[in-house]
């Protein structure tokens, strides 16, 4: 999908769970720690929900503007795309929306509602799922469609895990591995650091002296997020001026080692015909491609960041490796094909 515009597509990220999984101090977390991105926070739910100490009506399309740039909305699902084109319209500056699903809400019905969307300014950021550490066995008791969830989840955050012994948590990781084989990210207070999630946009910084804005407020009454905090996320760079073989490339996107979440950068390919640089985003299972043009004088190469929770570094190498073509001059139209089916006409 292109937007209308050169700004980049506004990524939609799901945050769902059950009552009391913790999927509000998670959202509080991130608006503590937004590190200058510009949230819009989508709740859907009915009724009145704190968000440091700002008040969300319990009604539909209710919208709170805050200094620092966020939004934050009372919707149902039947206005989730009328608000998207809200959010997302000229003038927001908007640069992640946060949707904090009720915890009665299914998240696999929201998540039809952006693949959905037919607003070409915002694209699946991925779909996250809260699981309470400590209620873990009676969620699945009370909730079985639980393991549903899981399943369809790109993310899974097993939170409160201060509150399970060491071998409580090494049987949930293998359960949770069993289940859905999504990366599982442990977490405490629902902190995890937003930099899994979404990107930081560059900004120019304003000159001379500035008024506090409310996310100075909330920065300055509470500690950034913490070098312990980031234990179990990774980021691995990989890099090679050697074309690409696609079908053995998407057959690694198609089966990525464990644990990551995210890829993003560009490819090349230098098949004949398809010499162009491709831009990739990927986020769970959603897998978007796009044709853009290298810049003069730009070596043609790929390059790429993986990031995800508890990843082999070396194994992801070798695999990336094992993608470069041996002899691109025998691959022909065909072997594209994998790759094209991505990329909009």
């Amino acid at each position: 999908m292109e937007g209308t515009s050169s700004s980049p597509a506004v990524p939609v990220v799901i945050v769902a769970g059950f009552l009391g999984s913790g999927k509000t101090t998670l959202l509080n977390h991130l608006l503590r720690n937004d590190d200058g991105i510009r949230i819009g926070v989508i709740v859907n739910d009915f009724g009145s929900v704190n968000i440091d100490a700002m008040a969300v009506a319990g009604q539909v399309d209710a919208m709170v503007s805050l200094d620092n740039g966020c939004l934050c909305c009372a919707v149902d699902t039947a206005g989730m795309d009328r608000l998207l084109d809200r959010l997302t319209q000229p003038g927001t500056s908007i640069d992640v929306i946060v949707i904090e699903a009720s915890g009665i809400a299914e998240p696999r019905d929201l998540l039809r509602l952006i693949l959905a969307s037919e607003n070409p300014n915002i694209t699946p950021g991925g779909l996250i799922e809260v699981i309470d550490a400590a209620e873990f066995e009676a969620s699945r008791a009370r909730h079985p469609e639980l393991e549903q969830h899981v399943k369809a989840a790109d993310l899974i955050v097993l939170n409160k895990i201060d509150r399970v012994d060491d071998a409580t948590r090494a049987r949930m990781l293998d359960e949770l591995a069993r289940l859905g084989g999504a990366p599982v990210l442990p977490s405490s207070h629902g902190r995890i650091d937003p930099r899994l999630l979404f990107d930081r946009p560059e900004r120019r910084e304003p000159e001379g002296p500035q008024q506090l804005s409310l996310a100075d407020l909330l920065h300055d009454d509470h500690e950034h997020c913490d070098d312990h905090m980031h234990a179990e996320y990774q980021s691995v760079e990989f890099s090679t001026e050697r074309p690409l073989h696609p079908r053995q490339f998407m057959a690694f996107l198609h089966d990525r080692p464990a644990g990551v979440y995210r890829m993003k950068g560009f490819t090349y390919f230098g098949v004949a015909g398809h010499t162009q640089k491709f831009s990739l985003q990927i986020v769970g299972g959603f897998v978007e491609v796009r044709r853009s043009q290298w810049s003069r004088g730009e070596p043609r190469r790929t390059q790429l960041v993986l990031i995800g929770v508890g990843i082999d570094a070396d194994e992801l190498h070798r695999r990336l490796d094992d993608c470069i073509a041996d002899d691109v001059e025998q691959l022909d139209e065909q072997s594209m094909l994998p790759v094209l089916r991505y990329v909009d006409p």
